[in-house]
């Protein structure tokens, strides 16, 4: 339980630092400033696959899967690249509810910010949940294989030129009827007093709706990170690191939406293989660095294809228009 605690406490100084010091003050994030921000939260997590193997391997951590250290960092890698992968979907999302709710830029941090940490918990008690669903049925994971090809299936055919439109769903016609809502803005605000009323603002409901989203995402990653690994701990950090460098990537790939075009299979190709290793666990023992290997090959995949392949549009001029974009 201590390394436990250590880990939730240096979440909580990352979270407070960040909100407290780095952006203290609400501004517009450039794409510099997002790429660095996410050079820094990969880096960090890439560097705690040193504390798993010293956790591990000194034996500071229970291993309720006795797996070797070296097993352990491949396991949260992997774990890590998953949960960043699937992210990507959901900065497609957010990007489409800040512009039905008419966030300016220079509060979306602030939202997300919040966002991320309702997410965190959210993200901890399904994976609680999750784990302890696996340990005591094992048939579940089963259940878990199947509803990630059906994921995968409904991926591949979604059309990505549907309109979705935040307003229109059952959550924010929900919240218009728990309380006052108000087009208005004062700062970064959640409610403010309209017409001598306390009424949510669009930054609230805007929150709301990404919180759920958020929870719907979880219900693909959860259980293809617990195809990777059962250990809790694993599962957590790998889970939540990624998730902390979510606003920094949705500030840096949102500017870029149409140039990785063709990324969306390269997840459908993720959950596909996962869900098959989860139906299969009991028959077939795929390696850990195959596991990887198929979904780094997979995202530089996509992403090559969406660079080079006829139909992606010129990378130069999304260069152009993203620099346009505040």
């Amino acid at each position: 339980m201590l390394v436990w605690g250590i880990f939730i406490a240096f979440i909580l100084v990352c979270l407070a630092l960040d909100l407290g010091v780095f952006n203290k003050h609400d501004h517009v994030i450039k794409s510099k400033e997002a790429g660095i921000w996410t050079a820094v939260w990969f880096s960090i997590a890439m560097a705690f696959s040193g504390v798993i193997y010293w956790l591990f391997n000194a034996e500071l951590i229970e291993n309720p899967t006795n797996i070797t250290a070296n097993t352990a960092v491949l396991k949260y890698i992997t774990g890590y690249l998953i949960e960043l992968s699937l992210s990507i979907d959901n900065v497609f999302v957010i990007a489409v509810i800040f512009s039905s709710f008419k966030i300016p830029p220079k509060y979306q941090h602030r939202v997300l910010f919040w966002g991320i940490l309702g997410a965190i918990i959210f993200r901890a008690l399904m994976i609680v949940f999750g784990v302890a669903l696996i340990n005591k049925f094992e048939w579940i994971i089963y259940v878990f294989g199947g509803f990630l090809l059906i994921t995968a299936y409904r991926m591949l055919k979604s059309n990505d030129d549907d309109d979705y439109d935040p307003q229109d769903s059952a959550v924010y016609k929900g919240v218009k009827k728990l309380f006052p809502v108000t087009t208005k803005m004062e700062g970064h605000d959640f409610f403010i007093i309209d017409q001598g009323k306390k009424a949510a603002t669009p930054l609230f409901l805007a929150l709301i709706v990404i919180e759920l989203t958020d929870i719907l995402f979880a219900l693909d990653s959860i259980p293809a990170i617990l195809a990777i690994t059962a250990d809790p701990f694993l599962v957590f950090t790998s889970n939540i690191l990624a998730i902390l460098g979510l606003r920094s990537m949705y500030f840096l790939i949102s500017r870029m939406l149409q140039k990785f075009r063709y990324i969306h299979y390269s997840l459908v190709v993720i959950l596909a293989f996962v869900g098959l290793k989860m139906i299969f666990s009991h028959m077939v023992e795929i390696p850990e660095w195959l596991s990887l290997g198929v979904i780094v090959v997979s995202l530089v995949g996509g992403i090559l294809a969406s660079i080079y392949l006829k139909g992606g549009q010129d990378p130069e001029a999304n260069t152009a228009k993203a620099e346009e974009l505040p």
